[in-house]
């Protein structure tokens, strides 16, 4: 069943071409929210083996060349796909009222989501390439005609940069391919590669997909990404986008090379905390808040790679869990800054935003942002936490120095979050400075009130960081066993 959420996706896209411009938003919210449906009743089914990377759908395609439809689910590919699925409604809803050629801003929408469901169940390796390559074109088009502060180069700089990782990617599938003469993951999982091979495969490979994970020093197409694209398209960036490539590096480098795997895994651990310190750093200097936001995301994306690193169960299912924590946090992030900030405001400027009281004209965003802060610094009691801590606890078995450097990037994050959090809403200043233009005083009268679909899609993302800080066993459940499957484990 949990195949149908690329047909639906797909199918949904392909309708949007047709249907007259009044139903497109409809179309679009309809498709994701079945695709969502489907999602949450496979995730609470237990008939499925969790477990293991358990076959869905298995088609010839070039049988000539070993390639088949071959689709597969486990615990982190299923988390993965149900984090996916409450993007896309979010996302939906933050787009409510975009009037430019709606049918092909929800098209290219639900095509970026429906790849990402690709990617996600993908297990056939080149499948799971061209879907991964697919992506690339719908997120361009949404940069390039719906985006707004050099929308142009953003959108340029980031279908670079992927290209760049997905070339490096393919070089690692040849080499897989050639050395095994197989393209299904389980059984290149089984097949035991030269030493040799991984020692330079693995690193192709794995760098090809970090990439768009976002890795120091590959990483400045994110920040400029962000904030040129759209608030859907920075939601759908920051929640599925940059998802794919820690994905990859873990279901396919990691799990194919394990011996490279553990040559390398020393560097992933150092670019990591580099990351994590470096773009907060840079964070807590910008003045543009949906920098800040970008830059945060790499930070974050930083605890993603280090907990890949440690190579061992608690390290790598934490790091999992930060995929889902953060797609929810940063899209909920985004939407704040873009949809209801922006749009009303006509500024991301920091010292702009700090003489409007938007605290008092936008009680609920500000609200809102107050919890998206609260769960992005790792407060108790919202996912942001949870992941962090059991990626740390993995961290400090393998990597024990990594955990005090990492400290210092957890301060920093903290300060640049209060930074932006206080110059947005809470920040009582009224007198101009010779940077700042002159910008008067707002009153809850003068901008347009928050919407519902903008309540809806908050309080979805809302409750899914707040549902999984609260009660985290419920995804850890299902990830920790797929990881425990996983042959790259320090055993």
């Amino acid at each position: 069943m949990i195949a149908w959420t690329i047909y639906i996706t797909f199918a949904g896209a392909v309708l949007l071409l047709f249907s007259p411009r009044a139903f497109s938003r409809w179309i679009a919210l309809l498709t994701t929210i079945a695709t969502f449906a489907i999602s949450l009743a496979t995730f609470f089914c237990h008939d499925l083996d969790l477990a293991h990377f358990t076959t869905v759908v298995r088609v010839p395609w070039v049988p000539a060349l070993g390639m088949n439809y071959h689709l597969a689910v486990d615990g982190i590919s299923l988390t993965l796909v149900l984090v996916t699925s409450i993007t896309a409604v979010s996302s939906v809803l933050f787009s409510w009222d975009v009037d430019q050629r709606p049918n092909e801003f929800f098209f290219w929408l639900l095509l970026v989501v429906g790849t990402s469901f690709g990617v996600f169940l993908s297990a056939d390796l080149f499948l799971l390439f061209v879907f991964y390559e697919l992506v690339i074109v719908p997120k361009y088009f949404l940069i390039a005609i719906w985006g707004s502060t050099n929308k142009e180069y953003g959108a340029m700089k980031l279908t670079l940069y992927s290209f760049f990782g997905g070339a490096l990617v393919f070089i690692g599938i040849i080499a897989a391919y050639v050395s095994a003469g197989s393209l299904d993951l389980n059984q290149l999982a089984q097949f035991r590669f030269t030493p040799q091979l991984q020692s330079w495969a693995f690193p192709v490979l794995f760098l090809g997909f970090a990439v768009l994970a976002g890795i120091w020093p590959l990483h400045t197409w994110a920040p400029t990404g962000h904030v040129a694209a759209p608030t859907a398209g920075s939601m759908l960036l920051a929640g599925i986008v940059m998802k794919l490539g820690a994905y990859g590096g873990l279901r396919v480098a990691m799990n194919l090379f394990p011996q490279g795997f553990q040559m390398w895994s020393s560097w992933i651990a150092t670019l990591a905390v580099i990351g994590i310190v470096y773009a907060a750093a840079v964070a807590l200097r910008q003045r543009d808040l949906k920098f800040v936001i970008g830059y945060s995301s790499v930070s974050h994306m930083g605890f993603v790679l280090l907990g890949l690193a440690t190579a061992n169960v608690l390290g790598v299912s934490g790091a999992v869990l930060q995929m889902f924590s953060h797609s929810v946090i940063g899209a909920l992030l985004f939407a704040v800054a873009g949809r209801m900030i922006y749009r009303r405001t006509h500024t991301r400027d920091l010292d702009q935003l700090s003489l409007m009281e938007l605290n008092r004209a936008l009680p609920f965003a500000a609200f809102v942002f107050v919890i998206a802060s609260a769960a992005s610094m790792g407060i108790p009691g919202f996912s942001g936490f949870a992941a962090e801590i059991t990626i740390l606890i993995g961290v400090w078995k393998t990597f024990p120095i990594a955990v005090w450097i990492t400290g210092a990037g957890m301060v920093l994050v903290a300060a640049f979050t209060l930074r932006a959090l206080k110059r947005s809403f809470f920040d009582s200043a009224v007198e101009d400075s010779e940077n700042v233009k002159s910008v008067t005083t707002l009153n809850r009268e003068t901008l347009e009130p928050i919407t519902v679909p903008e309540k809806l899609g908050a309080g979805l993302l809302m409750f899914a960081t707040l549902a999984i800080g609260i009660y985290p066993k419920l995804l850890l459940d299902r990830i920790v066993p797929a990881v425990e499957a996983m042959r790259f484990l320090a055993r």
